[in-house]
Parts: C-alpha cells; sequence; structure tokens
C-alpha cells in the first residue's frame, strides 16, 4: 500500500507519526510520500518540503505568504495525482488539507481520501461537513460523538480514540515532589493556562490574574503556577508582571521533556483555563477545572449567533455533563471566576467521575488511537 500523508502542524506531526507506526505494524509493506514534521521523518517519511511552511494562522501571518502557499497547494494537488496512491491520508490544518483533497478528486485520480481530525461541526457551521463530503471518502474521528455528524453528510467515519490518553501523567510522588521542590507544601495550588497563542494570553491576561487575585485575597497562602507555551514566553512573562499574584513559571526551555508541566498539572488542585484541547489534558491528569475564554466584539457575536452547544467544553461533551463550569464572553468577568474556582476548591470531588469518564470515553482503556485509526484505514480501503 502507498500512502501520501500530508500534516502541517506539530499536533498533525504528532498524529501522524502514530497512524504510520500503526499501518506499519499492520501492514509492513506500506510505503509513505507527503509532508510532515520530525515525529513522522522518524516513522520514515521523506517531506517534499518543510512542514513548517504550512503553520500559519490569521489573516495577518497568511496574506503576505498567500502566494508561496498556493504554490505549495497546487505542488502537493499534482504529486497526488502523478504518484497514484492508494490513500491520501490528511491530518487536520483543514484549509490546506481539504483544498488538496478537492483538487485530487476534481481530477478524476482514483485516490481515496480520508482526513483525521472531524471538524467541530456538532459546535457551528455544520455546513463544512457537506462540503467535506464532496472529496473525503473516510473521516477518523477524536471524539466518540463525532461519527453521526459525518456519516449524515454522506462519508465513512471511524472514532480511533483521543492522543491525549497516550499522554504521560506524572505520579502523585512526582506531584508531591514538585510541591516540596518550590516550597508549596499543602497549600492550594492553582494551574493557570491562558492559551498559547499571543490573542488569547493578550485578551485573557489580565482577567486570569483579577480571578486569582480574588482567590488569593480568599485563601492568602494560594499559590500559582503557570506552565508556559513556547511561542508565548516573553509575552506571558511581560503580563504577569502586572498581576498581584506572583506566578510560578515553567518555561518550556528550561523544561524540554515537558516533566516539570507534567507534575504541574497532576500537584494543582484546581486549573483556571482557556477553553480548548486543555480541559482533556486536565482530565488526563484528573486536575478540577474552570474554563473562561473571550474574544473581540465582533468574534463573539458572530460565533455566539451561530454556536449549537450549551457549552464549549470537551469534558461536559465527551462525559455528557456540565460538570466544568465555564465562563464564555460576556460571562468572562474575575469577579465570577473567581467565586468558580473557590467552588471547585471547596468540592474538587465533584469532578472527578466526570473526568474518569471522560478518559474512559476517548479509549483510555482500549488499543492506543494510531493503530487503531490505522486499522480503520486498512479494513475500509479493501
Amino acid at each position: 500500500m502507498k500512502v501520501f500523508v500530508i500534516a502541517g502542524e506539530p499536533s498533525g506531526d504528532r498524529l501522524g507519526r502514530a497512524v504510520m507506526a500503526g499501518l506499519k505494524s499492520l501492514d509492513p509493506g506500506v510505503s509513505f510520500d507527503g509532508i510532515g514534521g520530525p515525529l513522522m521523518t522518524d516513522e520514515g517519511l521523506v517531506s517534499r518540503f518543510p512542514m513548517e511552511e504550512l503553520s500559519v494562522m490569521g489573516i495577518a501571518e497568511v496574506l503576505p505568504r498567500y502566494r508561496h502557499l498556493m504554490r505549495r497547494l497546487d505542488e502537493t494537488a499534482r504529486a497526488v495525482i502523478e504518484t497514484k496512491p492508494d490513500i491520501l491520508l490528511t491530518i487536520d490544518s483543514p484549509d490546506f488539507c481539504l483544498r488538496v483533497a478537492r483538487r485530487v478528486k476534481e481530477a478524476g485520480a482514483p485516490v481515496r481520501c480520508v482526513h483525521y481530525v472531524a471538524p467541530s461541526v456538532w459546535a457551528w457551521r455544520p455546513g463544512r461537513a457537506a462540503r467535506m463530503a464532496r472529496s473525503i471518502d473516510q473521516v477518523l474521528a477524536l471524539l466518540p460523538f463525532e461519527p453521526p455528524y459525518m456519516e449524515a453528510a454522506g462519508m465513512e467515519c471511524d472514532f480511533v480514540g483521543h492522543p491525549v490518553v497516550t499522554d504521560p501523567q506524572a505520579s502523585e510522588k512526582e506531584a508531591r515532589a514538585f510541591r516540596d521542590r518550590h516550597g508549596i507544601g499543602d497549600a492550594p495550588l492553582l494551574l493557570a493556562l491562558p492559551g498559547s497563542r499571543r490573542g488569547e494570553v493578550q485578551r485573557l491576561s489580565e482577567t486570569f490574574g483579577g480571578a486569582l487575585a480574588r482567590v488569593q485575597a480568599a485563601l492568602p497562602q494560594a499559590r500559582v503556577v503557570l506552565p508556559c507555551a513556547a511561542p508565548v514566553v516573553d509575552l506571558v512573562r511581560a503580563e504577569t508582571r502586572h498581576w498581584t499574584v506572583a506566578p510560578l513559571l515553567i518555561d518550556p526551555a528550561e523544561d524540554p521533556d515537558g516533566a516539570e508541566k507534567r507534575a504541574a498539572f497532576r500537584a494543582a488542585d484546581v486549573a483556571l483555563a482557556a477553553s480548548g484541547t486543555v480541559s482533556l489534558e486536565l482530565a488526563a491528569a484528573e486536575t478540577p477545572m474552570v474554563i473562561a475564554y473571550d474574544m473581540g466584539w465582533i468574534s463573539r457575536q458572530i460565533i455566539g449567533r451561530m454556536l449549537l452547544t450549551d457549552t464549549v467544553t470537551l469534558v461536559n461533551l465527551v462525559s455528557e455533563t456540565r460538570s466544568v463550569p465555564e465562563f464564555i464572553g460576556k460571562q468572562c468577568q474575575p469577579e465570577a471566576i473567581g467565586r468558580g474556582l473557590l467552588r471547585v476548591l471547596e468540592r474538587p470531588e465533584a469532578q472527578r467521575a466526570a473526568l474518569r469518564e471522560t478518559m474512559m470515553r476517548l479509549g483510555a482503556e482500549g488499543e492506543a488511537p494510531g493503530l487503531r485509526a490505522a486499522r480503520a484505514i486498512l479494513s475500509r480501503a479493501g
């Protein structure tokens, strides 16, 4: 079997490595072509160009590189059509990947197109599924409730598990060592996670700082730890200088294997996190949480009218509970968030069952997601 695989971001590179390893274990004769990062290179892919060329987000970043990205799009689609792989496996990065798949189908190439990571049509813009169905044969879903949405649009879809279930976790011993190492002892420890993008950090930093200050006013011994995302380390340092709470910052450059971050997740009594997949990382670490997020006024109006769910927190959605309190949009205010954090600190056990259920439903006790994804590809490829 020949597989042409495309990943455009580090998260896709991780998924790509796992599914490539799974395919090799099930079909030792499989060969790979395409675009990927260092993890996929370790599995034998010779990337046609650096994956980083596709890792751009936002109008301000995309516009100056638009012509180059279109050239890469043309080049990639042409390569698929000319090499005639059995499978085109596109991983996330829908703006690029789905365009490649569409061009391959429009050219009439006899290539089965598989897309890994379903779009969140259950939350907003459900019409995306129907548009995808014109060029995608099969979807590999990370969340257990996604297949019906894809199948209703005419695509085959398999839930293959979420990669968070295979992430390493710190032990209780490592969590205790973290507390001792930083002089925290048994004091309440709050984990602050204001996002990994500059816009998120800039919007949320003042609100997060204000909410955490209110908790410390009620619990003077409380401490705060903030593991920084690599792209925003300097910004986080600058923003948190204005906080009345002095957080312990974890710089990824000083924590290359992530051990300190994992220990912080496990040691924390509660987390205040921006919305996103981080809620699943917290669930894996068994850390109760409060979710808070805001956006620009225009985006808030548009998304507020388009949103199809009453919660944006993945733990709430996967566990089919509403255990995790969230403060979104105009509710994203320091006073309300601070009260929410204090309530969770008073009754952390209220979230435990939902956190465990989330991990079970994401595939914690089944095959590794990469192997499940590979099996799903092969089983439907005929």
